[in-house]
């Protein structure tokens, strides 16, 4: 049995659980046996609609070896402080995955480091539907500072639809109607990225998603993405902007998408066997 471990939350979002869906979809389609763990049960309900069907709610890092049993092999994509707690899964289980968080990471026990952008192959699918001539914002699946409407005159009058994140509380809800010309549901989340033709976002996994998709895409770095993941914005042709206003709606966009994907499932598997 193989854990993947996603850090998500109502502050944090849902960026991991859609990285780890791909993933996990790439190793069951080889025969191995996978196991979602999620810090909420709201986490796992998402993940049904990213072809995920089960998963198990853990509080923190340190509690993955509370459902992983001596033998098995773990993923980890987490920020946390693990307490100590890497050396002793890296002595237990078969084999230790971390997802690198920042450019300083490095091997520090036994455990195999995982970069690079992983997008689930229903977006490679859409790259060839007709698009819809929308401009949809997502800023993240988690709003709990209130960032969108903090920066309300960053959207007010741009012609922007809006769609609303998981953790998105209804009465913050009400207030982005006053900004945003037309609110979509989260459930809409996979149709609307694929088929929608001008995607601005502040989430790095929605923006390689939805460039997958064929897309043209913003990056706005609303929420400080991290370093070391901003590097591929270029490689996929995403450009980052600061306003809306920088935006030139009638450019021609970049024709070019990065998945590895495929090169990233293979390199789990080999080191399983």
């Amino acid at each position: 049995m193989l854990y993947y471990y996603a850090y998500t939350g109502h502050k944090i979002g849902l960026d991991r659980v859609k990285k780890a869906a791909a993933i996990i979809k790439g190793l069951e389609s080889h025969g191995v046996e996978c196991r979602l763990l999620v810090n909420d049960f709201r986490a796992g309900l998402a993940a049904r609609e990213y072809g995920v069907a089960d998963s198990i709610t853990i509080e923190t890092i340190q509690d993955i070896d509370a459902v992983a049993q001596i033998g098995n092999s773990v993923i980890i994509d987490s920020p946390e402080d693990d307490h100590g707690r890497l050396e002793k899964y890296c002595n237990e289980f078969n084999a230790v995955f971390v997802w690198r968080q920042n450019a300083e990471d490095k091997v520090r026990f036994s455990e195999y480091l995982l970069d690079g952008v992983a997008v689930d192959k229903a977006y490679e699918e859409a790259a060839n539907k007709e698009k819809v001539s929308r401009k949809l914002f997502f800023l993240s699946d988690a709003d709990y500072d209130k960032v969108i409407l903090n920066h309300a005159s960053l959207f007010e009058n741009k012609g922007l639809e809006l769609l609303l994140g998981h953790y998105f509380f209804v009465k913050y809800e009400d207030d982005l109607a006053k900004i945003f010309n037309i609110l979509h549901e989260p459930e809409e989340y996979m149709d609307l990225i694929q088929s929608s033709k001008t995607i601005i976002t502040s989430s790095l996994q929605t923006a390689f998603e939805a460039k997958m998709s064929g897309a043209c895409v913003y990056f706005l770095n609303l929420l400080k993405a991290d370093e070391a993941q901003i590097h591929y914005l270029q490689r996929n042709g995403i450009e980052m902007v600061q306003t809306i206003d920088e935006i030139d709606f009638k450019q021609n966009c970049i024709d070019t998408s990065f998945n590895q994907l495929e090169s990233i499932v293979e390199d789990i598997l080999q080191k399983l066997n």
